[in-house]
């Protein structure tokens, strides 16, 4: 028999859903709905210091404006915190871990000298056999040896662990560290597969590490390509909106976002325009591309303006009251206005609008005393 389907978005709460999370959460949505599986949310707040509930609140909103339900979650880390500590214990126990009293300005001083020297940055181990009491805890890597991440889009991908160094997997206040947290809770809940952004593929070997160290199977790891502007850097504010939330205030609709995500970096064809059931039915992780995906927000309002085009008018209606509202229109005037007069409005001027703010300022003298 099959072994059940079980994939995560873990965001952290420290900002809106960004344009990279959202299709990162959408193709974990779309791998599971495709393979009959379990989608998960769980919520990375153990950073105290920039994780926000009102952050945590508004990725929520977002996933559900998207349309990307989970089917268990939202998990918080800082609720499961017990765990980490369990986990945290046995390998102190079993001479995994070690306690390290290396202060944070020290090795820093240790990296600006050893930069300066030519030399590796890594940690240079001075605290593995002091048998510290208290400290943070360092996950003992082995010194030699070859770790391969099988990854699903990119082949097998190899790094030598005598260049990593023994990374710190809880602080000295007991707050466990991302890379160590990660593993243990994709572990106990019982990830099969762990899609996200290229990025965290240099993070694997460590992850590889510990799930071994632990004695838990690994899951299939897939790295989908970033997404980078039109610029071919990294995309970022200096390119224009990058939050969910910022394109639905823009007048975008969640069918249009879904469909554009969906095709930055994963194709059927030269098809363009898919429904929701096609998208699960076509989408595979075989055809994700390895190569960046180009944001190209013209791209975005053509896509946009299709949905305007084809979208039932009942429907845009209901999409554009708050944009109507933020041009100066009475909601008390939409209220008592008939659906049917509101749609024809709308079917008057959707072939030329590309978002629901501008067919919103388009249509504003309908609503002028003649």
């Amino acid at each position: 028999m099959m072994e059940e389907v079980r994939v995560r978005f873990a965001p952290s709460p420290t900002g809106y859903l960004h344009v990279g999370g959202a299709r990162t959460a959408l193709y974990n949505w779309l791998f599971a709905r495709h393979q009959g599986g379990i989608f998960i949310l769980r919520i990375e707040d153990t950073d105290l210091e920039r994780s926000t509930a009102e952050s945590a609140g508004a990725i929520l909103d977002a996933m559900e404006w998207l349309g990307m339900e989970w089917d268990e979650g939202p998990y918080r880390q800082a609720e499961r915190m017990h765990l980490y500590r369990e986990h945290a214990q046995r390998l102190l126990e079993e001479g995994k871990a070690y306690y390290c009293t290396c202060l944070p300005e020290e090795l820093e001083e240790r990296r600006r000298a050893a930069l300066a020297a030519g030399q590796s940055l890594k940690y240079d181990g001075r605290c593995r056999a002091s048998g510290h009491p208290e400290g943070a805890l360092r996950f003992r890597l082995p010194e030699a040896g070859i770790t391969v991440v099988e990854d699903l889009i990119h082949g097998p991908v190899q790094f030598d662990n005598s260049g990593l160094d023994d990374f710190i997997i809880a602080r000295s206040d007991g707050y466990p560290t991302y890379n160590f947290a990660a593993v243990v809770d994709d572990a106990a809940m019982g990830i099969t597969h762990v899609i996200r952004g290229d990025d965290h593929l240099s993070n694997t070997p460590r992850q590889i590490l510990l799930y071994q160290a632990l004695g838990y199977p690994l899951p299939e790891f897939a790295h989908i390509p970033m997404i980078l502007g039109p610029d071919r850097t990294r995309l970022s504010k200096r390119h224009g909106a990058t939050s969910i939330s910022a394109y639905r205030e823009m007048g975008y609709l969640p069918e249009a976002m879904v469909n554009y995500l969906v095709r930055l970096g994963w194709s059927h064809g030269d098809q363009e325009i898919f429904t929701l059931e096609e998208m699960i039915r076509y989408f595979s992780l075989e055809k994700v591309g390895k190569t960046p995906a180009i944001f190209d927000p013209q791209k975005l309002e053509w896509v946009n303006a299709h949905y305007i085009k084809t979208l039932a008018s009942s429907y845009l209606v209901d999409q554009m009251r708050p944009f109507w509202i933020q041009t100066g229109i009475a909601k008390e005037e939409l209220e008592a206005a008939p659906q049917g007069w509101l749609g024809s409005i709308v079917d008057a001027l959707r072939e030329r609008a590309r978002t629901l703010a501008e067919l919103a300022q388009s249509s504003r003298y309908f609503f002028q005393d003649p």
